[in-house]
Order: structure tokens, then sequence, then C-alpha cells
């Protein structure tokens, strides 16, 4: 299991807490200075089922700085995934990758159903 995560996010410090918490081992890297490859981030998002808006860090300075809410509906999933590969810090923390499945930020009753 990878979780991508940004070590001074508090949300990403208590998902890791948690896993710890319940002994799960999992590999960690991080999200700024190890930025996820547009491949990844294509084979990431077939796996989840989610919509590719989804791993957008909407809360980021980032995001807002560059004006992405009124800017992706008028992307392409290409273009979406080509942006979201520039820069760690657009993508939403944590993303859980796991063999079958990705989890998208962190939801303990989520996780507690998908991880235990």
């Amino acid at each position: 299991m990878l979780v991508m995560q940004y070590p001074k996010c508090t949300t990403c410090k208590k998902a890791l807490k948690w896993l710890d918490d319940h002994g799960i081992t999992y590999e960690s890297r991080d999200i700024k200075e190890n930025n996820p490859t547009a491949e990844e981030l294509k084979d990431w998002y077939q796996r989840s089922g989610m919509p590719l808006t989804k791993f957008f860090n909407t809360r980021g300075t980032l995001y807002r700085e560059m004006h992405l809410k009124t800017k992706l509906p008028t992307m392409s999933e290409n273009e979406m995934i080509q942006l979201l590969a520039t820069d760690g810090m657009l993508v939403k923390r944590p993303l859980v990758i796991l063999d079958d499945q990705v989890l998208i930020g962190f939801n303990e009753k989520t996780w507690s159903e998908t991880l235990l």
C-alpha cells in the first residue's frame, strides 16, 4: 500500500497516525518532493472509479490562484492529468493506492471499511 502525503498537512498526519494505530503497514511518499507522474495519476484515476476532479486539492492555495474552479469544467481528462502531474500540491491528499482500489482524502469510516 502506497500513501501519497505531505508531511506538513494536518490531515495527512492524522491519517498516518490512524494507520500506525491500527498496525497497517504502508509505504509513504512525499507528494511535494516526489510528485505523481501523469502515468501514475491516469492509472490511479482509472482504478478509483471516482471523477477526476476529486483528485484536485480544492482547498489548496495553488488551486485558488490558478482559478481551477472555473477552468476544470472546460479541460479534457488528459489536460487535467497533465496539470495534476505538474505539482503535488494540486493533488488531494492523502492518497492511498491499493492493488485494486484508490482512496482519496482521509475519511475514517471509509478507511475502516476498506483497510480493516
